[in-house]
This record gives structure tokens, sequence and C-alpha cells, in this order.
């Protein structure tokens, strides 16, 4: 069955009505903010609040940017600091569009943000690291000097640095950067939040010298160490070998005393026993004397009347 002419005609008016209506009309979602673009130009003032909006069909655009906050990380740079060391800076920042409108003319895109913000913010961090100390982009003002012992394993000609007072640290040097590209940011619509250096090192060949330093001043203290750890060694081994003498005197002294009570005691037994009978003990003696002096290679030469063979002249056969 074929549709009349007419029925055709109010199909094609009811969907270009139907298409009209949905151009019409955009939906803007949170965190986002819109500008209403006419012939290639912003017209009105940008729209923030999310919901249903209108626009004039087929002539309005609708570009859309974020409202919440972005992020700009930078290339490392290669930058000499006022003592001639050259480092390597790795900065951040954080930052949003404020003016959406001014955003769209200045730099249309996110992307062009982007780059207008690395030569910017590039720029001046080059600037004030250039005309800082290197000990200052490293510390704080809030730096606490190391305590004396802290500094016992520390090199003379490093004490002068860490006792230095910091006057201008990282965090005022990054206020510095802030607040000198905040003044050049806003013709272009963006707000700058926040600028933060990620990351500072040293270039490859300062680095280096860095590192035998570190090597050179680590052997010198473990030298230190291990002078140390010997004289202990040598002074612990000397009071045990002191100890160990003084140890073996008193236990000699202690044997001789017990040995000395032992022959007393025994010299009383025998005085106790051979006072019982002299004449026994004489002649006993006598013959330990017969024995003791019978050597194959001695000679005794004796007269007749001596007391040593007393007891042998006297004896008689029974």
């Amino acid at each position: 069955m074929k549709l009349s002419f007419k029925t055709s005609t109010i199909f094609i008016l009811i969907a270009v009505l139907l298409v009209t209506i949905t151009s019409a009309f955009y939906i803007l979602e949170e965190g986002k903010q819109a500008i209403i673009v006419q012939f290639g130009r912003p017209v009105g003032d940008t729209i923030t609040e999310a919901g249903l909006h209108f626009k004039l069909p087929f002539i309005q655009v609708v570009r859309l940017f974020e409202k919440r906050l972005l992020v700009w990380d930078g290339d490392p740079n290669q930058i000499p600091t006022k003592g001639r060391e050259f480092i390597w800076v790795d900065t951040t920042a954080r930052w949003r569009i404020a003016d959406a409108k001014k955003f769209l003319e200045n730099v249309a895109t996110e992307t062009g943000a982007q780059s207008r913000l690395d030569d910017i913010i590039d720029s001046v961090v080059r600037d004030e690291v250039s005309n800082s100390e290197l000990v200052e982009l490293v510390r704080s003002t809030s730096w606490v000097i190391p305590e004396d012992q802290a500094l016992e394993a520390v090199p003379r000609e490093r004490e002068e640095e860490l006792k230095r007072e910091i006057a201008r640290g990282r965090e005022e040097i990054t206020r510095t950067i802030l607040t000198e590209a905040q003044k050049i940011i806003p013709q272009y619509g963006i707000e700058l939040v926040d600028v933060r250096i990620k990351r500072l090192d040293y270039v490859e060949s300062v680095r280096q010298k860095v590192y035998e330093r570190m090597i050179s001043e680590r052997k010198r203290i473990a030298a230190q160490f291990r002078s140390e750890g010997e004289g202990r060694s040598a002074e612990i081994l000397g009071e045990m070998e002191r100890e160990l003498r003084q140890i073996r005197s008193m236990a000699y002294r202690k044997v001789q005393e017990i040995r000395g009570r032992g022959d007393a005691e025994a010299t009383l037994i025998y005085g106790r026993a051979y006072n019982r009978d002299p004449e026994f003990y004489a002649f006993l003696r006598t013959l330990e004397s017969y024995r003791e002096g019978a050597h194959g290679n001695s000679m005794l030469v004796l007269t007749t009347d001596s007391d040593f063979y007393k007891y042998m002249k006297d004896a008689t056969p029974e």
C-alpha cells in the first residue's frame, strides 16, 4: 500500500522538526563547561551549570571544556644552578580553565594550552633554578641541623655545608615560580593552581663524580670503623690475657697453698708416727739411704769407722 503525497510530506516535516528540536538542545555534564560558537565566534557567556540547555539549531555549535583540575607534566630540563652545577629538573603543575571564552580565543584546545604552559613554566623554572644554590633547591627552610653525634661520620669539608642555614628553601622557590607564572597565565583564560618540582638529579658526568666521592667517603668510614674494631679487639684480647694470667697465678698460689698444707700435714703425721720409736725411724732412714746411694756409675769411699754401715756392723745373725 502506497502512501499518499500528503502523508509523505507530513512524515518529512515531522522528521525535520524532530531533528531541529534535537539539535536545539544539549546536555551539559557535571565537571564540564560550554561555550556557544556561532559562525566560528563565541557568543554569550560561559555555561557552567550542568543540565539541559538550549541553542540555535544548525547555526550554533557547542564547545565543551573541562571545569576540573588538569595536570601538566613538563619534560626534564638540564639547568645550571647558581653554583654552576648542572642538574636535571622535572616539574609538574595543576591548572584549570578559568575563562572558557578567553581560553577558546587564545589556545583553542587543551593541547594548545599544554604547549603554552611548556613555554611559560619551563622559562620561569629555568630562571629560578639558575638564581638558586643547589642546597636551597634540595632542602627546605625547616631543615634541622644535625647534632654533633650525627656528624661524626661526615668529612670535615662537608660539615659546613650541612650546618649551613637555609634562607630560601625549596618551598619558597616553588612559590616564586608559581607567582611569576601566574602573572602571565591569566591572559590565556587559564588559572595556574600549583607548581611542584618532582625530581632533581645530577647530569651523568656530575653524577659519576658524586658516586666516586660517596664511595671514597664510605671507604674512609669503613676504614675508620675497621681500625676502631681492631683497636677494640686488641684491647679485649689484652684484658682477657691479663685476666687469664691472673687466674693462672691465683690457681698456682692456691695449688701451692694446698700442697704446702698437705706436706705440713704429712710431715706432722710422719713426725707423730716416728716419735713413737725414734730408733726404728733412724733404722728405716738408714735403709733408704742404702738404697738411694747404690748407683752403678758412682763410688762411695768410707772408712770402717763410719756410721753409715752402723746397722750392718751391729747386725748379728741369730
